[in-house]
């Protein structure tokens, strides 16, 4: 499995995975916005308090999802980790835990990361499972701030430390 890094000739591909329902729907990128068209996917892609990477299977080296860090603040030393399986047919496989754990060894190592915060849908159990394997830690819950088909979900809270991470 290989993390590289997007270009111009898989930014459509990303934009579709980020506009598909069954993903824009766990989503979150500010101000309402849910789907990323590939102009925006971009511009974020341009800007250094993101760091996007598309994850590969160990078979070949065609992308099957995107692995980020966003809002990276320098002074801080923190970051916020999001996610998109792309490619389902390779769910369950393990491959975006381990592409997880591959962009927080980065984040942790070149970009100097103290702290990488988290969130999923309280009911996204493939998400939650992948932040607990990847040694996240819930730190709390915020109630209907969210909402899928128009009914108000919970987000549950994850972070973890660069002491606390270990590269599966």
């Amino acid at each position: 499995m290989q993390l590289k890094p997007l270009d111009l000739d898989t930014l459509d591909m990303v934009g579709a995975w980020l506009s598909a329902k069954e993903n824009s729907q766990w989503l979150h990128f500010g101000n309402g916005t849910q789907r990323l068209t590939p102009v925006s996917l971009r511009l974020m892609a341009q800007r250094d308090i993101h760091l996007l990477r598309l994850f590969t299977p160990d078979s070949h080296d065609d992308p099957i999802g995107v692995v980020a860090l966003s809002e990276i603040a320098k002074p801080f030393k923190t970051a916020t980790l999001w996610y998109v399986l792309g490619d389902k047919s390779y769910g369950g496989q393990g491959y975006t835990t381990r592409a997880v754990s591959k962009l927080l060894t980065l984040g942790f190592g070149e970009l100097g990361l103290h702290a990488v915060n988290a969130w999923a849908v309280d009911h996204n159990h493939a998400s939650i499972s992948i932040l607990r394997r990847n040694n996240f830690q819930l730190i709390g819950r915020q109630r209907q701030c969210h909402s899928i088909d128009g009914r108000p979900c919970d987000r549950l809270l994850f972070d973890l430390l660069a002491t606390e991470h270990k590269e599966l």
